[in-house]
């Protein structure tokens, strides 16, 4: 979710520095000392939707686990740690972002204020900020089992290649897909220690939503993506966006229901996960029939609001588990 020549930093409403797309009252240019807030932007901590988009799914798998197996007090460390390991990568993978897509992002009216195109920030900085972004993430996984630490490494790969896909692929949507939902079978493997169908279909269930809000998200950027030959599912699907992302919405809502069953809830369980997927499945549904492809201020709004979404299914298999 993301595009980045040393130009000046424009000023804005909220002061210079500030990123073109991040919330009016964010916390990082309202509160933030001033040294820190380059930093800060880069790891899109102005702009938490990110973090969210990628600890939901990790509540996912946990959920499941719950479900499949017994809630345990170790749960509760588990979600916190997830959350603070998906705001560590979440900073590390942008950060990684903004230093490979530097050249494109000052070509991009939406993504020429950020750190590194602006010039607050050098690539060397930017450097030696993911290397210490990483490694507090990785301490953190060193706390969660084999299992999840061998997870964890292996999603590296993934993270790495993401920022390179819109070069070569229609599909970086699928790509981000990928690393952002690794959390669900990473959670699962921190409970229970080892694989199984469930949270690899969740898995797959976070791929299909990621390609539904990202495509949203990068309607924004279709006119710039164009003239710099960047490559999008937006630019792909074009004018059919909705029939496209009515049949991604629909299969996250089915693997998610899947990915229930194959947990093994029953009774109230069952019950209460479903309710939950039902409430994803319409939140997708009332995004599609908001969506204006051609307004860009509707796109991030719809796409801002899959937390709402993705939390729905994560307080709702939470239930199920504890039932």
């Amino acid at each position: 979710m993301g595009r980045s020549l040393m130009q000046t930093t424009r000023p804005t409403p909220e002061g210079p520095g500030t990123v073109a797309d991040a919330p009016p009252d964010n916390w990082v240019d309202r509160h933030a000392p001033p040294g820190w807030r380059p930093w800060l932007r880069m790891s899109r901590a102005d702009r938490p939707i990110g973090t969210w988009l990628l600890l939901l799914p990790c509540w996912w798998g946990i959920g499941l686990a719950m479900i499949a197996d017994r809630p345990e007090w170790r749960d509760l460390w588990i979600a916190l740690a997830c959350g603070l390991g998906a705001l560590l990568m979440r900073g590390a993978g942008c950060t990684w972002n903004d230093i490979t897509d530097r050249d494109i992002d000052a070509q991009v009216a939406r993504t020429r204020s950020r750190p590194i195109p602006s010039g607050q920030v050098t690539v060397a900085g930017a450097l030696v900020w993911l290397a210490a972004q990483a490694l507090a993430g990785f301490v953190i996984l060193l706390t969660l089992g084999a299992a999840a630490i061998g997870l964890g490494v292996a999603s590296l790969a993934l993270v790495a290649i993401y920022p390179f896909a819109k070069r070569f692929t229609w599909w970086p949507q699928l790509f981000l897909g990928l690393a952002f939902n690794w959390g669900a079978l990473l959670a699962w493997a921190a409970h229970t220690g080892n694989l199984a169908p469930a949270p690899v279909l969740a898995w797959l269930s976070g791929i299909a939503w990621t390609i539904f809000y990202d495509t949203i998200y990068a309607h924004q950027d279709t006119e710039d993506d164009a003239l710099i030959g960047v490559k999008s599912t937006a630019r792909l699907f074009g004018r059919d966006t909705h029939r496209w992302l009515a049949g991604f919405g629909a299969a996250s809502a089915a693997l998610l229901a899947l990915a229930v069953l194959a947990a093994g809830a029953q009774g109230w369980a069952l019950i209460l996960a479903l309710l939950g997927v039902a409430g994803f499945a319409a939140h997708l549904a009332w995004q599609l029939w908001r969506l204006d492809i051609a307004d860009g201020a509707d796109c991030l709004r719809l796409f801002r609001s899959n937390r709402d979404a993705g939390l729905v299914v994560a307080l709702f298999l939470a239930l199920a588990g504890l039932a």
